[in-house]
Formats: structure tokens, C-alpha cells, sequence
């Protein structure tokens, strides 16, 4: 299988070889479950190619985008469960299509114990992703909606100036509701800093965007 080389990068070659040797490669398309909340965990996921957003789902129906894992990142959850054998309490979905490793859980367990390259980065990465989980559960609790939406859009633009994104996409990124997204984009198209077209948010003024009260 070949690895982009984000991937290669990422990981030291003998434990590349070790994961390439005990797992299976996975081909998902575009918009599907990787895994579902109440499933159990049975294998150890790393993402080669594409991008998987891990998401929890509210009693309303409302979703929020907990991360995403992309080339050569493994999903803080998957960990979780593999090391406490619980089921997932969230759900994993397919944002293109999306290659990974899948080493089955038994073999996880084996090589954490046997394999030291192995278990630094189980646990190195699980650690940077935590660092991130716990900062999005201040800026949910704590955060300032407006701010968290400006950064938003200019993180996905990047350089393009474009955002191909709904407001309900925007809305359940960020935990919120589409209304009330919806009536900051139109106060920020007001403002000059957007152009908003159908599905499609067009950056204007990305200094205005990035200005902090």
C-alpha cells in the first residue's frame, strides 16, 4: 500500500512496516459511518488518506464535529475504547474517500505491550488529541460564539477565499444552530467581510474577519 507522505513522516519505518504487516488496508467512499455510537470497537484505525469527522449527536438531532481525523492521525476515541473496552458513545463519518490501516484489536493490544515505537506513538498521539478535546470542550463551554465562527472561516478558506460550506455544516461544526449562524454570516455580508451564495461563502475582507473586539 502507499502511504502519503504525510504518513511516512509521521511514523518511524519499522513501525510503519510492523502496521503494514498486522493490518488491513480499508477503501471507505465519501458520507459514511467509519463506526457508529453504541458499536463495539474491534480494530485500531490510522487514516493514510482522506479525512474522517468524529461527531456526537444530540437528543434534537443536533450534531457537533468533535475533531477530525485526517493523514497519519488516529482518532482519540478509537484509543479510548480499545483501552477501556467500552463501546463508542460517537460516531465517525467519511468526509471523501478515505483510506486506513485497520489493525485488529487483539493485535493492538499485543504490540502495545511488545512494541515500544508502537506504544510511544499510541500514546504521544493520544495525548496531542486530548490537548485538542479538552480545548474545544472550554471554547464550547467558555467561547465566544462570534469569534469561534470568524476563526472558522478563515481556517477553511485558507488560502482559496472560498468556503464551500452550509450554514447547518458551519452551525454543526461549531455546536450551534443554523439561525443563529445564519444571522451573524448576513451581519458579517453587511459588514463587507463576506458574500454569501448558495452553499458557497465568498471572503471578503479577511483583516475584518480576523479584527478582535
Amino acid at each position: 500500500m502507499t502511504l502519503s507522505p504525510t504518513v511516512s513522516s509521521a511514523l518511524p519505518e519499522s513501525l510503519l512496516a510492523s502496521l503494514q504487516a498486522n493490518s488491513r488496508s480499508v477503501a471507505l467512499p465519501q458520507g459514511i459511518h467509519a463506526f457508529e455510537a453504541g458499536q463495539p470497537c474491534k480494530a485500531f484505525l490510522l487514516v493514510t488518506h482522506g479525512s474522517v469527522k468524529v461527531v456526537q449527536h444530540a437528543d434534537d438531532g443536533r450534531e457537533i464535529v468533535l475533531y477530525r481525523v485526517q493523514d497519519g492521525e488516529s482518532c482519540l476515541l478509537t484509543t479510548a475504547c480499545l483501552l477501556s473496552g467500552e463501546d463508542y458513545a460517537v460516531s465517525a463519518i467519511t468526509e471523501c474517500e478515505t483510506r486506513a490501516l485497520a489493525l485488529p484489536a487483539d493485535t493492538f493490544n499485543t504490540l502495545l505491550d511488545t512494541d515500544k515505537d508502537f506504544r510511544h506513538y499510541v500514546f504521544r498521539h493520544y495525548s496531542a488529541r486530548m490537548s485538542d478535546f479538552i480545548r474545544l470542550v472550554r471554547e464550547l463551554a467558555f467561547g465566544n460564539l462570534d469569534r469561534r465562527l470568524r476563526h472558522c472561516l478563515l481556517e477553511r478558506a485558507g488560502n482559496t477565499g472560498h468556503i464551500s460550506m452550509t450554514h447547518q455544516a458551519l452551525a454543526d461544526e461549531l455546536g450551534s444552530t443554523r439561525e443563529v449562524v445564519s444571522r451573524r454570516l448576513k451581519e458579517y455580508e453587511n459588514l463587507g467581510w463576506i458574500r454569501l451564495h448558495r452553499g458557497e461563502i465568498e471572503l471578503l475582507d479577511t483583516q475584518g474577519l480576523g479584527h478582535t473586539h
